[in-house]
């Protein structure tokens, strides 16, 4: 890892037909749009999309790097993440985040330990620890591998 701090750059670029594309270095441009819930399309990804999806990768990659470092084997992860927003005070916000996670993990290890880890990735993530709504993580399934 680079010593911090790190520093991130995104280019937006707004368009006439209520549509823009995202880019960053190195990779290709995604085409963004409001959500249909503000009357957006609906078929693009929207800023809130981003924010739900930041904060479900940011649990599964901090778990990644968490199971790395306690040698711990485990096969596959899945995170689903609800946001609820709601206007507060006269403005619009993510409230609260509910990430419900299944885990698939080697025979022999333990689910308890399973469990720790989860709980330290969740509260080792740099996107929820950067967002002040409630966050809430659900352990859904931890099983064995077949």
């Amino acid at each position: 890892m680079q010593s911090l701090p790190h520093h991130y750059h995104v280019n937006a670029v707004g368009k006439s037909d209520n549509t823009l594309d995202v880019k960053i270095e190195n990779v290709e441009a995604l085409a963004v749009a409001a959500p249909a819930q503000f009357g957006g399309p609906g078929d693009k990804w929207s800023p809130e999309d981003f924010f739900m999806a930041s904060i479900s990768s940011c649990l599964i990659l901090s778990f990644k790097a968490i199971a790395r470092a306690s040698k711990f084997e485990w096969m596959s992860i899945q995170c689903n993440s609800t946001g609820t927003l709601d206007r507060i005070e006269g403005k619009s916000q993510f409230t609260e985040v509910v990430s419900e996670v299944k885990l698939v993990i080697a025979q022999g290890e333990s689910i308890e330990k399973a469990e720790r880890l989860l709980h330290k990735a969740d509260s080792s993530c740099l996107v929820a620890n950067s967002v002040k709504c409630k966050l809430s993580l659900n352990i859904l399934e931890i099983s064995f591998k077949e």
